[in-house]
Parts: structure tokens; sequence; C-alpha cells
């Protein structure tokens, strides 16, 4: 796929991978289309990565619809939707969870991304193309001590991807793609609360970020791409 003019919508783009994603996808002079619920960084994101900055919690639809609906009506298109935003919590035991956060980062993680889904599916499904991009989790796949609920987060995240990758294939004239990427852990500031024993070994945001521009670029881009080294 070539970027060039491609609108592209990114949620979580103000930090972390959203971030470099922003960058890479401005030097293929895509116009980006960036959300974040931080406005304040969203407002200092450099020129020119972003053609429109919308600030919006993925966590309530309303919001997200009206992210879809302003990139339609200012573009009149959605080419690509990538889910990236989330969070985690840090390390514990099933018995000392602060259910409260657990049901904050469902409400982030998973229910953001349908949201995401959806509102992306409510322009592509009009103009018969478009691509969906999840931004999971190697956690999805694979489990780690005391994260059981943030993995348990993205393999619901997969789980409904995967379910949605099958429907979308039985549109009439199906040209929406939908793709996942399992990285594995990211130096962002996800884990400032609590940056784990192995941190030093996380991924690079850019490298992780050049690694999903390069796979979008393809013509036939894998549909689930694994990102650990």
């Amino acid at each position: 796929m070539d970027l060039k003019n491609k609108i592209i919508v990114i949620t979580g783009a103000a930090s972390g991978l959203g971030l470099e994603l922003v960058k890479l996808f401005s030097k293929e002079e895509a116009k980006i289309v960036a959300s974040d619920l931080n406005e304040e960084k969203l407002k200092n994101l450099p020129p020119p990565a972003a053609s429109l900055s919308f600030p919006a919690d993925v966590s309530k639809e309303d919001e997200i619809k009206n992210l879809a609906a302003k990139t339609f009506s200012e573009f009149g298109k959605i080419d690509i939707w990538i889910n990236n935003a989330g969070i985690w919590l840090p390390y514990s035991r099933v018995s000392d969870l602060d259910m409260s956060r657990v049901r904050r980062m469902f409400d982030v993680n998973v229910f953001g991304t349908i949201y995401g889904c959806r509102s992306a599916l409510s322009v592509m499904e009009k103009q018969n193309f478009g691509t969906i991009l999840n931004i999971i989790s190697i956690s999805a796949l694979e489990p780690h001590l005391e994260s059981a609920s943030y993995g348990a987060s993205k393999r619901a995240v997969d789980g409904f991807t995967k379910g949605l990758r099958l429907e979308v294939e039985t549109y009439e004239g199906n040209a929406i793609k939908i793709l996942s990427v399992y990285p594995g852990g990211i130096k962002t500031a996800l884990f400032d609360e609590q940056k784990p024993d192995n941190y030093k070994d996380y991924l690079e945001p850019f490298f992780v970020a050049e690694k999903i521009i390069s796979n979008l670029k393809l013509e036939n881009p894998k549909e689930e791409l694994v990102i650990t080294s």
C-alpha cells in the first residue's frame, strides 16, 4: 500500500508507540488524525506530524463516534484506523487486584478497541474499503506471572479481532482488512508506575512502529504480526 495521502486515524497518538507511528506516517506523506486523552500532549505534537488532532477518551463510545464523524467530514474517507490506546496495571496477585483499576483497564483496552472498530466500520462499510489495525500484545498469546488481568484484557481484544475478521470476510465485495499486531514489551510511559525487571530488554517504540508500517506497505500485509525482536 502506498501511504501517501492516506487518511489514518491513530488513538493513543500523543506518546509512546502512537507518537512514533504519527512521526513515521508523516514521513510517508500520509494525512494523520491524531487522537489522545491527553489534550496538552496532542497540542505539542511536532508539526507537520498531524493533519488533525482530536482529544478523546476511547472508553466513551460517543467520543470515538465523533472522532470518526469529524475525520469523515474533514477528509471524506478513512483509509486506516489504528486502535493503539491502552493501559497496563502493575504486577499483582489476583487476590490483591484493585478492581476499580481492572474495570478501567477493560474499559480502555477492550471496549475502547470495540468502540474504535465500530466507529471505523461505520465509515468503511459505506466506502467498501479500509484497514483496521488493532495493537494487541504478546500477552494475548502467552501468560505472564502476576499479570492475569492485563493478559485477560488483551486476550479479549484478540478474540474480538479474530471474530471481526471472520465477519468482515463475509461482506459482499469486501475490501476491508482487519489486522492485529502483537508486540512484546515496549519502552513507554505505560510502565512509569512500575518498571518490569527486564525493562532494559524491552523494544524501542520506533522499532515497533517501523515494523508496523513496513507490513502495511506490503501488497498483502500479514493479518497477524508478532513483534518480539
